[in-house]
């Protein structure tokens, strides 16, 4: 009996995985809102990164699990975006640029499975999910990327963006140039 109770209260005790002492939020991306994004803009400019996803995305479900978890990313976001994360078919009521963003048609019996869409994802041209909205520092919209992205694909946007590379990038052509000189330094 005592040997039973033993193995029990081992396998229980193995059986939690421990806590580090360097948990902190420096392994998490600092998700905010857009209306705080904003207002941290005006103390310290930087550009924001709008991750647009739903409750039923798969995809989105992968995008935080293998993306935004990545420690090259997150160190990377936190240092120079402010990110956001905002469900393009939820309930929240969104300001910016002084007009008010609502979804007047959703229904709460479809929290977890397709709903409609938020106004401010229609607002933003978000036509899929997961969508990647970037702006500026003045959070003037930069453009939409569409679909889950590994790392260093990510990373491609991120840094492009950041270093304003993209200003003059009118055609495929440049894109593609911009691509192919691209060197990822993301873990994978």
């Amino acid at each position: 009996m005592r040997n039973i109770l033993f193995i029990m209260v081992l396998a229980l005790l193995t059986s939690f995985k421990p806590i580090s002492k360097d948990t902190n939020t420096a392994d998490k991306i600092n998700w905010i809102t857009i209306e705080e994004a904003i207002a941290l803009q005006k103390k310290e400019p930087r550009k924001i990164m709008m991750d647009v996803y739903t409750n039923w995305c798969g995809p989105c479900k992968m995008l935080d699990k293998n993306t935004f978890q990545n420690p090259d990313v997150v160190e990377y976001m936190n240092k120079n975006y402010y990110a956001v994360k905002f469900n393009g078919e939820g309930n929240a009521s969104v300001t910016f640029k002084d007009k008010t963003f609502g979804n007047p048609n959703y229904d709460p019996a479809k929290a977890n499975r397709r709903n409609s869409a938020h106004e401010f994802a229609n607002y933003l041209k978000v036509s899929a999910y997961p969508t990647m909205v970037f702006f500026d520092e003045e959070a003037n919209y930069i453009t939409p990327i569409t679909g889950y992205l590994k790392p260093q694909q990510l990373e491609l946007y991120l840094k492009m963006f950041k270093a304003d590379e993209h200003i003059g990038m009118d055609t495929q052509e440049k894109f593609n140039e911009y691509f192919k000189a691209f060197k990822p330094s993301f873990k994978q």
